[in-house]
């Protein structure tokens, strides 16, 4: 992953942040021996050594990326260890300091989310993170189509998805799946004509068969849809004035609710049943 930091730092210069930590270490833990707390005996005490982003950035007297690495270092530890209590409960305030330190570090933003998601089972923080992820490195796609993953697949959001993988698509470097999702996101959250743009794009810039017949069947998807509820509109009205269901699709054409019968992409009619007023396409997509 990319990075914001200068180049190699020295050895002097890891010891001299090591030397900054240890004396901030001593210093709490005197505290805390005078309050009568022993650390050893307190797992994950050790977070009342963080400072403040602010603070942080004081400590390691210009030398941001380097500090920012050390902390996430001991962040991986301590999301490691099981025993200790509430530990999601510093869990923005930790990463959020390392993305102070150095805000082009990407992998914390992504290690924050992940672990705000699986282990802390908070979707908000998952997403405040990976927010913030965009807004300091805002020509970065991976963030927003993680953020439209994590809309797609647990919280279920489609249209919070279909922004993510809109902005992450827009972006340089993003790759071409994501396209496929925010044309996914567009059909879920019924704007059949984004839908159906994007998988046109998509079958047009098709590198191969496979995709181009992906494309294809959801071309067929999204037409389906719209052809099928246009019809069913007509079976309503025309059983709103005449009290019954038309005995078939034709009957719409003749009374003047439709002008024409729709046909399917493959050029086939569309099933009705005239007991219940259904309609529905004559194959299903992924099986053409």
């Amino acid at each position: 992953m990319s990075r914001g930091s200068s180049g190699d730092k020295g050895a002097s210069t890891l010891f001299l942040i090591v030397l900054l930590i240890l004396g901030a270490a001593g210093t709490v833990g005197l505290k805390l021996k005078l309050e009568g707390f022993d650390r050893a005996q307190v797992r994950g005490a050790s977070i009342v050594y963080l400072p403040s982003g602010q603070g942080a950035r004081l400590t390691s007297l210009g030398y941001e990326s380097v500090l920012a690495d050390l902390i996430y270092l001991w962040a991986i530890q301590y999301y490691s260890d099981k025993g200790i209590p509430d530990r999601y409960r510093n869990l923005d305030r930790i990463f959020g300091v390392i993305a102070e330190l150095d805000p082009h570090y990407e992998d914390p933003y992504l290690t924050g989310a992940l672990i705000a998601v699986y282990e802390a089972r908070d979707l908000d923080l998952a997403f405040k993170m990976l927010d913030r992820g965009m807004e300091k490195n805002p020509g970065e796609w991976l963030f927003p189509f993680e953020a439209g993953h994590y809309a797609l697949l647990f919280k279920k959001d489609y249209d919070l998805a279909r922004k993510y993988f809109k902005r992450a698509m827009d972006l340089p470097g993003a790759p071409a799946i994501t396209r496929r999702l925010y044309a996914d996101a567009s059909f879920r959250t019924q704007d059949l004509d984004a839908a159906w743009k994007t998988w046109q794009d998509v079958f047009q810039s098709a590198p191969d068969e496979r995709v181009k017949k992906v494309a294809s069947n959801h071309l067929y998807q999204v037409k389906a849809a719209r052809d099928t509820e246009r019809i069913a509109s007509a079976v309503r009205d025309f059983k709103g004035r005449f009290h019954r269901l038309p005995m078939n699709l034709s009957q719409l054409v003749r009374s003047g609710f439709l002008p024409n019968l729709p046909l399917d992409l493959d050029g086939q009619d569309y099933l009705y049943d005239p007991q219940t007023g259904e309609v529905k396409s004559a194959t299903i997509p992924w099986k053409r």
